[in-house]
């Protein structure tokens, strides 16, 4: 007699390659198994199917994560945990299940890693707030993917997600050891790597109990607003701002976690009304800068000192020094419309992330941008080597005839060429 093997666990196929959709959407490097996606891709099916039987039985054991450095902005090293394509897969899966229970729960002003929500939401509902707030206090929370407690995450994961496989895969992947470049590897007991596909949605619902739900019932008059481990609460008043930072770096003790000392400030938002004085008047938020500046008035033409957004100088130099390691300059065996394809998804990304508020701001990198462009010309031209003016008036008369080459010049402002 034939008897059906049947699986601990009831997952539907459909959910697996719907995961695997999103992750090749997603892209990414190899894990430490090196394997790319395009060689998963070579043999799609068996390998779908590996990860849909070892999971259903209950008997997947996800490998270790490959750790890789990356230099922060502000300095130093960041540790992403990179884990393999089929892992990555195989957390799709689970966060695709959990983000259906989860979401609903979450609260507004929380915008980091959220379907349908936005750094640039974030940074709109905030620079209206600047107007109606004076004082804001400016937090960050110091290695939060690295520091999150294992035994109050999986409490609060518990009392929502009820899937059991779900729950048992999550608890794997939180234990899952890093491996380093010389092949080290190290256990982690608290944590849950940057890097991972499920990680922002843990780190998130353990920030709503950490944060959001606290700040909710215990300070319901201060809107607030939190991407992942950066937050912001806006106050009525210097005293108010110092008790609530006060009060935010004991709750984040009491809950394993520390507030970046020199991340967390308090900040007046000064402007033409507000006559204060105060040494901290501007703060970074999500790449873009609050501060003080002169506006004009559209209908009126008043000239005024407003607070609000407008690309940060950070942001500014990352994006400089981005153009700068394509080393287009070099490229002297392509033309024109080559370097166009290949700098205009970025130029389009910035233009979408920093141009929706104060787009004059970024005038700087576009002209850096087209300085970068007379470069290449008087490496490509013998006839214009050494000529930087000629080679600009040549990069700007193609600007005037094809403005839509380049996707700055297709703003109507494309700056200086020389």
């Amino acid at each position: 007699m034939h008897t059906t093997k049947t699986k601990s666990y009831n997952i539907e196929k459909k959910l697996v390659y719907d995961a695997y959709k999103a992750v090749k959407d997603n892209a990414g490097a190899a894990g430490v198994d090196k394997q790319t996606i395009e060689q998963f891709d070579a043999d799609l099916r068996g390998n779908l199917y590996k990860i849909w039987n070892r999971m259903s039985s209950g008997s997947y054991f996800p490998p270790p994560v490959r750790a890789v450095s990356i230099p922060k902005k502000t300095g130093g090293q960041r540790i992403l945990g990179v884990p393999t394509v089929a892992d990555r897969v195989a957390q799709m899966v689970v966060k695709q299940i959990v983000e259906r229970t989860l979401e609903p729960i979450f609260l507004p002003d929380s915008y980091g890693y959220r379907p349908n929500k936005s750094a640039l939401d974030a940074i709109g509902v905030t620079r209206e707030r600047c107007w109606k707030y004076d004082w804001v206090l400016e937090f960050d929370i110091r290695g939060l993917f690295d520091n999150i407690d294992h035994t109050l995450l999986l409490r609060a994961v518990r009392k929502h997600v009820k899937c059991e496989w779900a729950l048992l895969y999550i608890e794997r992947w939180l234990t899952a050891p890093m491996q380093l470049e010389d092949g080290t590897r190290v256990e982690r007991t608290r944590g849950t790597p940057q890097g991972g596909v499920v990680s922002p949605v843990l780190a998130n619902l353990f920030m709503h109990y950490v944060f959001d739900v606290w700040m909710t019932r215990g300070h319901p008059d201060l809107p607030w607003c939190r991407y992942a481990d950066d937050g912001l609460v806006h106050c009525r008043t210097e005293a108010e701002a110092v008790a609530i930072k006060a009060a935010l770096a004991a709750r984040l003790a009491e809950c394993r976690l520390e507030m970046h000392p020199d991340k967390t400030k308090i900040v007046y938002c000064k402007d033409g009304k507000r006559r204060s004085s105060y040494p901290n008047t501007k703060f970074d938020f999500l790449g873009y800068g609050f501060r003080p500046r002169i506006v004009r008035d559209r209908k009126s033409k008043r000239v005024f000192t407003s607070f609000g957004p407008q690309v940060s100088a950070s942001s500014l130099k990352a994006m400089r020094q981005k153009v700068r390691e394509l080393n287009l300059r070099k490229h002297t065996h392509v033309r024109l419309a080559d370097i166009a394809r290949k700098l205009n998804p970025l130029l389009q990304g910035w233009l979408n992330c920093y141009g929706r508020y104060c787009p004059s701001a970024l005038y700087p990198l576009w002209n850096y941008t087209n300085a970068t462009l007379v470069a290449w010309a008087m490496r490509k031209y013998k006839r214009y080597a050494g000529r930087k003016i000629q080679a600009g008036q040549m990069i700007g008369s193609i600007a005037i005839k094809r403005p839509r080459l380049f996707v700055h010049w297709r703003q109507g402002r494309v700056g200086a060429f020389a």
